[in-house]
């Protein structure tokens, strides 16, 4: 059996760059991966990158493209790139000294041991003095719908996110199950391809964005609706089924079954963790009853030796969040340790729907619940000059301040740049400033960061 320093197991964003960091200390890491396709993780292969690059081509089809067509050579041109980029992952760890990457399916087998089964059935086993899991997550299946389950396996015309930026026959219609935030951006995005997009939400319209404050995600809502994207909300899905080239859906609504078909249907009903080939109950550590690994402030899990980094731990899944991980985790073995979850900064997040929407800190809702004296602005995005030079004045800003440290609690954004102009403002969360430096700041004119000059100024 070989031994190693460091175990990973999982390429993703926080395995990848901690691996860095331990092989250039010195230390022997081997990193391992169940599947070539994914070296790099979750972002960079069937998540983030290729849907940011579908939703870029999107935005930039010409009114006169062939739908068809366009789409077809989009999708190609986003296979082109993943390519490239698990390509250039890959060589980035496994071209270091010190780095041995293995592919394969990893297991525990004690709590210093890895056993690892190949494509050819053979299996190895390592063991290290640490290991770090970081398996990532996958799409729901959900279990009530039936038929659903074989036919996603199957494929065509049932899809998760990560299939369905695989598919390029393009689906002139497709209806999406869920209306997180995912599904908001397929939705947007294959509207703008052209395509007649229905949206199931289980759930009434005044759930829409339920952990959002209702004046925001009612212009949301509006501005979806607006742009052709039909909502069906309190939509039972029951059964699935495919007719010729046709998806099925049997849905309830109020009482009654209707059947909905669509040339394609998206499921997109949550992530759970990569928790169940691992067989973690022989390496003692535990999971919550999500199936997410348990970890302290420091991503330790209840084995010392052992941690959790990205999405398998629960919380947050974004691959910045990931990426923090990693500092958490080098600030442990490095430093003091005074850097971890207890301590972490506000973290912003971007849903690149049209306009794009960006939020950091509480709602306004919440800041109440809990207890704060608070004021309020809220800004339309008409009201920005730049947003009517370029003809995008969709949206809304709205800020929560803490009424006694006049520090801002929490920003939603939903207009034009939101994904690049909430950064500013968690820069200054971050740091505890006023509102009124960002008030007060000079911001180059005409732009749409110059918004937060009047959003500020508003604030009572």
């Amino acid at each position: 059996m070989e031994k190693f320093d460091n175990i990973i197991i999982g390429f993703g964003k926080a395995g990848k760059t901690i691996a860095g960091t331990l092989a250039k200390s010195g230390e022997t890491v081997a990193l391992i991966e169940s599947s070539p396709k994914m070296y790099g993780g979750t972002c960079i292969n069937v998540a983030c990158l290729p849907s940011k690059h579908l939703i870029t081509a999107a935005e930039r089809k010409p009114k006169d493209a062939d739908n068809r067509t366009y789409y077809g050579s989009a999708v190609q041109a986003k296979k082109d790139l993943i390519s490239k980029l698990n390509n250039a992952n890959y060589h980035k760890v496994a071209d270091l000294e010190n780095v041995q990457v293995i592919d394969g399916t990893a297991y525990f087998v004690d709590e210093h041991t890895v056993e690892i089964k190949g494509d050819d059935g053979q299996t190895i086993q390592l063991s290290a003095d640490r290991i770090i899991v970081n398996t990532g997550a996958r799409p729901n299946v959900p279990g009530n719908i039936d038929g659903l389950g074989n036919l996603l396996e199957a494929g065509a015309p049932f899809y998760t996110s990560e299939t369905l930026m695989d598919q390029e026959d393009y689906p002139a219609s497709l209806t999406i199950i869920g209306d997180g935030f995912i599904g908001l951006e397929f939705a947007s995005m294959f509207n703008q391809f052209g395509a007649k997009v229905k949206v199931l939400s289980n759930g009434d319209a005044s759930t829409f964005l339920k952990s959002e404050d209702r004046d925001v995600a009612n212009v949301v809502l509006e501005a979806l609706q607006d742009q052709g994207i039909e909502f069906v909300f309190n939509a039972n899905t029951t059964a699935a089924q495919v007719e010729g080239d046709q998806a099925i859906l049997t849905v309830e609504l109020d009482g009654k079954e209707e059947s909905i078909q669509s040339e394609a249907v998206l499921v997109s009903v949550g992530r759970h963790a990569n928790t169940a080939s691992l067989q973690l109950d022989k390496a003692g550590v535990e999971v919550n009853n999500r199936g997410e690994i348990q970890v302290n402030k420091h991503l330790q899990t209840t084995k010392d030796h052992i941690f959790a980094v990205g999405d398998v731990k629960g919380g947050p899944q974004f691959t910045y969040v990931s990426l923090d991980d990693n500092r958490i985790l080098k600030d442990f073995i490095f430093g003091n340790g005074s850097y971890n979850l207890e301590s972490r900064s506000v973290i912003p997040t971007a849903t690149f729907i049209e306009p794009s929407f960006a939020s950091a800190g509480i709602t306004e809702t919440a800041a109440k619940e809990a207890g704060y004296e608070v004021k309020v602005a809220s800004l339309p995005v008409v009201n920005i000059p730049k947003a009517k030079v370029i003809s995008r004045t969709t949206g809304v800003f709205k800020a929560v301040i803490d009424a006694k440290t006049n520090e801002i609690l929490g920003v939603r954004l939903f207009g034009e740049g939101a994904h690049e102009i909430i950064n500013i403002i968690t820069v200054a969360m971050n740091a505890r400033l006023p509102y009124t430096t960002l008030r007060d700041q000079i911001y180059t004119h005409p732009t749409l960061a110059e918004g937060l000059n009047d959003l500020f100024a508003m604030v009572d």
